[in-house]
């Protein structure tokens, strides 16, 4: 059977039988890959710990099927345990590996700007380098942006007015300008939507000195964008205390 090697982020995994899981991977050449893990789920495994949500792997993996089946693995980055012994990193961490499944739906097709954004986003998380709630806020806007939908926060979303424009419209992409906004469109502050701008473009020198209520109205529209392009939100975003992540 072909054999392959490649890195991965663990997305997912789902028990099979009694001692073998099955491995949700996101790929740097393959793109998304489901694989067995065979006995990891023994106490005895040689690399169960290694295959676990939130790590950064090298794999060797041969061809099935319908499933593959890893045979080696060895840690890259060993984000998980940091991620998941602080609730406000866990549930952030959750929220982009679910966002990160959702936009990546075909399996075996190179995704490698998702895979990229994937391990700095896990590794900024890990180290502690930002605030929980920013780096998942920023890393929703940048996946959506590589899938395709790169909102405006400045020029008109619908016209391009030069902005900066006052008016949020979801559905039409971001920024409007007052001809074009439509009837109910929010009005966020003059700082969120800079701190919106921020947090696509990766400037974290403006992101960290932002303010907790304009991080939370960031996060409000940022949910319903999201949410309104992937047509209905994600699971894991109700377990994120916004209050907390100031």
């Amino acid at each position: 059977m072909p054999v392959y090697r490649d890195e991965a982020v663990v997305l997912q995994t789902h028990k099979l039988g009694e001692a073998d899981r099955i491995i949700t991977l996101l790929t740097r050449e393959h793109g998304k890959v489901r694989a067995v893990g065979k006995g990891v789920r023994r106490t005895m495994s040689r690399f169960g710990a290694r295959l676990e949500p939130f790590m950064h792997v090298d794999l060797q993996l041969y061809t099935g099927r319908s499933l593959d089946t890893i045979t080696q693995a060895e840690t890259l980055g060993a984000y998980a345990r940091a991620i998941v012994d602080d609730y406000d990193r866990y549930t952030a961490g959750v929220a982009m590996l679910e966002l990160v499944d959702r936009l990546v739906a075909a399996e075996h097709e190179p995704a490698l700007q998702q895979y990229w954004l994937l391990v700095g986003g896990l590794r900024s998380l890990a180290q502690g380098d930002h605030a929980p709630g920013l780096v998942l806020d920023s890393f929703q806007l940048r996946a959506l942006a590589i899938a395709g939908y790169a909102p405006s926060f400045t020029d008109c979303a619908r016209c391009g007015e030069p902005g900066p424009h006052r008016a949020f419209s979801v559905p039409l992409g971001g920024a409007v300008c007052p001809s074009c906004r439509p009837p109910g469109s929010p009005a966020p502050a003059p700082e969120t939507m800079t701190l919106l701008s921020a947090l696509l473009s990766g400037d974290w020198t403006v992101a960290d000195v932002s303010q907790g209520r304009h991080r939370r109205e960031a996060s409000g529209l940022i949910a319903a964008f999201g949410q309104f392009h992937l047509e209905r939100g994600l699971r894991s975003l109700r377990l994120v205390d916004r209050s907390s992540l100031t």
